[in-house]
């Protein structure tokens, strides 16, 4: 069976732990024969992501804080300098002060609402202006969302606010970078138990929920959005630019749902 990322190079940020989403398709990369390259954030992280990395026999792990222009600099020129070309970069960072996550909308601070906007959405712009240059041959971009982002949900506040601006961004993005053949897309994925979704405060009763809810009556599994993403990397999704794919058991097409 023919490999759907062989030869390609793919870089992901925001590998958190085993758990995390951007560590499933980390996984789904490497089963699908990409040469995988992973960014961290920082001392702190450095050792849980090298040895992630180790376990997914990843070719290079790099720094990078992507709210610092010098190290997206410096992510760009090692890449060029150990691999020279990337095919396709997943980003899947996204940060909120848990006080505004806790509080009604109303009552976000201003660095909060600032803070989000530059780790959650903004980031996505600088990493892309870092790396499209190295994406030679065309390439993939691919973000992640949360139906938050259209939809008020509870608690989700502040950060639904910058998965919205997220999501303009994947459009204008891709219409910039359409002509390098680079596409931009964004997966909105459905409540998964990640350390990013524990800080929603009530997040367990929105996985309780969910199966209830959803088309399929059940939760959104890790594997299945790295599914996606594979799709997106790969040959099979060349004419998908400037989407938001939907992998959520379908729960977003649901507008009122009552016990029968």
């Amino acid at each position: 069976m023919s490999q759907l990322l062989a030869g390609k190079t793919a870089l992901v940020l925001g590998v958190a732990n085993r758990w995390s989403i951007a560590y499933a398709i980390s996984a789904a990369f490497v089963r699908e024969g990409a040469s995988l390259v992973l960014t961290y954030q920082g001392d702190r992280q450095r050792q849980t992501v090298e040895e992630l990395g180790s376990e997914l026999r990843a070719a290079k792990v790099l720094a990078c804080d992507v709210t610092n222009e010098e190290e997206l600099d410096q992510l760009a020129s090692e890449l060029k300098q150990s691999t020279s070309i990337v095919d396709t970069m997943v980003h899947s960072i996204a940060f909120a002060n848990r006080d505004d996550l806790s509080r009604p909308y109303v009552e976000t601070s201003r660095d909060g609402y600032l803070l989000a906007q530059e780790v959650s959405s903004y980031s996505l712009v600088a990493v892309s202006r870092a790396i499209a240059p190295l994406m030679t041959s065309g390439g993939s971009i691919t973000t992640l969302t949360y139906l938050g982002s259209t939809r008020v949900v509870q608690n989700y506040n502040v950060m639904g606010v910058a998965k919205a601006a997220l999501e303009a961004s994947v459009r204008y993005l891709a219409n910039d970078l359409g002509p390098r053949n680079i596409r931009v897309n964004a997966i909105s994925a459905g409540a998964i138990k990640t350390a990013s979704g524990r800080a929603v405060r009530n997040f367990s009763k929105m996985l309780e929920a969910g199966p209830g809810v959803a088309p399929l009556r059940r939760n959104t599994e890790p594997a299945e959005v790295a599914d996606a993403a594979v799709f997106l990397a790969s040959d099979l999704g060349r004419g998908v630019t400037g989407n938001v794919l939907f992998v959520d058991a379908g729960f977003h097409i649901i507008g009122l749902a009552f016990n029968e």
